[in-house]
């Protein structure tokens, strides 16, 4: 039976359906699903990615032990019909769904769910050597061993108690995988997933589309699509053509300067909901990183950054009312988020003394890494950058923009070649520590496979971040929380920028759709009218 506590803190924030009467009798068998994409995929294991382009690829063709219920991030059984915490927080016993096949007709059992967890984290598994697995770093390094009790059975121990653990487990990263697969494919598994999902892949031809279609032996019935194909449209003006002239079903990241042109379409539906996500600025503190500019290693100057930006101007102009401004790396609508924490306000008089302060009396030139593709926290990364780029050329920084594709940005990114960068992250379980920690601690400042790109190390922050993972008590660890945003406020790491609203644009003839707050996306409900 499951302990109550190990679910504290769901976050339940406005379901948005496309068509409420998705079981209705009017829902029906067949179409394809044209689903136009701000970028492509980098990878297709769900293990060994970490944006969300890839992630919505990833979710359709795969499963984990449990998943969240439409809308929130309160868990349901998914692969695992039932599981029982132990007393002390530290096993988990998983009762597995019998008769579930993998695309590639193979049996979902705990050799596969074993098989899943390991490769991630077992030097000595054959598999280990084709992945980063960065989430095993970032998130789950406190599992001790996964095991088979029995066909159906599997029990994970954890080195210490987790209060997000069992959110966590309906996480991307998670997902089981067909070990048979994985053995023929090797270090190609990335380019021919096979798991337990609604749908099988197909088809990826890179930087065009990705196709998949409805896997007939689907445990939980046959999807009503046929199949789905993912078009990477990176304008968000070309996606929009494209939605209204019916070459596309359906689109992400809508630009906000079109979302009352497509609110006054009668062919078109606009949806939108709160998102649990950050777009910030990052500052490359590590001083063994390519990237590291002696400027970021002075607490005065990634002030004088915050002073420098205009925020307010950002939102109001570019973002256009579909965000809010951020002075947190947390999001307001998330437990723990510290609102008595004052922003550095717009003051380039108070950012051109600090850069003084700290030697810099005429400024200096950098570089500012920025995204190639539209992201639910940030819908034009470009434009951004420009007006950011205009700011910090007022107060004497002089930052040259630089972009490259996506999948090689995340690389350099997460190797630390960046001066200062453009990034964000939604939330992946309605879980604090799945942004502090995973985004601001010491343990995942890793040049190569770094979470926080800031290369920002406190070992102050990293002890209270690791007490706060292991209290089940949520005002406890709220207390936590709060202190430990006072403390990266302090440090001034990023400019946080803003927490947007996940939109979505849909022909009206597209029905069952929801948003969720995590911007995960499913399909295996949607039909077409």
């Amino acid at each position: 039976m499951r302990k109550a506590f190990f679910l504290c803190g769901v976050i339940v924030l406005g379901i948005v359906f496309l068509a409420p009467s998705v079981f209705s009798q009017t829902s029906k068998y067949g179409g394809t699903l044209i689903f136009g994409s701000a970028g492509d995929a980098s990878r297709l294991d769900p293990a060994d990615v970490t944006d969300g382009i890839s992630i919505t690829r990833t979710d359709a063709m795969f499963e984990g032990l449990v998943r969240y219920k439409q809308g929130s991030t309160e868990i349901e059984p998914c692969l695992a019909e039932s599981w029982k915490v132990g007393e002390d927080g530290l096993t988990f016993t998983f009762h597995l769904r019998k008769g579930v096949k993998f695309h590639d007709g193979t049996e979902m059992n705990a050799d596969a769910v074993v098989y899943s967890f390991k490769r991630q984290f077992d030097p000595n598994h054959p598999f280990y050597q084709y992945g980063e697995w960065a989430y095993w770093k970032w998130m789950f390094n406190y599992v001790k061993d996964v095991e088979k009790l029995d066909d159906y059975t599997v029990k994970i121990t954890l080195s210490q108690p987790n209060a997000s653990f069992l959110t966590s487990l309906a996480m991307f990263t998670v997902a089981v995988v067909s070990p048979t697969a994985c053995e023929k494919y090797g270090a190609d598994f990335f380019k021919n997933p096979v798991g337990t999902g609604a749908f099988r892949f197909v088809e990826w031809v890179k930087d065009d589309h990705l196709t998949v279609e409805a896997f007939p032996d689907y445990w939980g019935g046959r999807p009503y699509l046929d199949r789905i194909i993912f078009r990477v449209i990176p304008d968000p003006s070309v996606r929009l053509l494209e939605l209204e002239k019916g070459a596309i079903d359906c689109m992400e990241y809508p630009n906000p300067d079109d979302l009352e042109r497509i609110k006054n379409n009668p062919d078109l539906v606009l949806l939108e909901t709160a998102g649990i996500n950050v777009g910030y600025l990052a500052m490359n503190m590590g001083e063994d990183t390519p990237g590291f500019e002696k400027p970021f290693g002075d607490v005065r100057v990634r002030r004088a950054i915050n002073y420098a930006i205009n925020k307010k101007d950002i939102l109001e102009y570019l973002y256009k009312g579909t965000a809010v401004v951020a002075k947190n790396p947390i999001p307001p609508s998330m437990w723990g988020h510290n609102d008595a924490i004052e922003d550095y306000e717009y003051d380039p008089e108070k950012a051109r003394e600090l850069l003084k302060e700290a030697g810099y009396p005429n400024g200096f030139e950098t570089t500012l890494y920025v995204m190639p593709v539209s992201r639910p926290y940030m819908f034009d990364p470009p434009k951004i950058a420009e007006a950011i780029q205009a700011d910090l050329e007022a107060v004497g920084i002089k930052a040259k923009i630089y972009t490259v594709e996506w999948g090689t940005y995340l690389q350099e990114t997460e190797a630390g070649k960046h001066p200062m960068c453009l990034l964000g992250w939604i939330g992946d379980n309605g879980d604090p520590d799945n942004f502090l920690y995973v985004l601001l601690d010491k343990d995942n400042a890793i040049v190569g496979s770094a979470g926080n790109v800031a290369f920002y190390r406190n070992d102050e922050l990293h002890d209270i971040l690791i007490k706060a993972q292991q209290i089940y008590d949520q005002e406890e660890r709220t207390k936590l929380y709060l202190q430990a945003q006072e403390i990266i406020h302090r440090d001034a790491p990023w400019v946080p920028l803003a927490h947007a609203k996940l939109q979505m644009a849909f022909k009206k003839n597209v029905q069952g759709f929801a948003l969720h707050p995590l911007d995960r996306k499913s399909f295996e409900r949607v039909w077409i009218e």
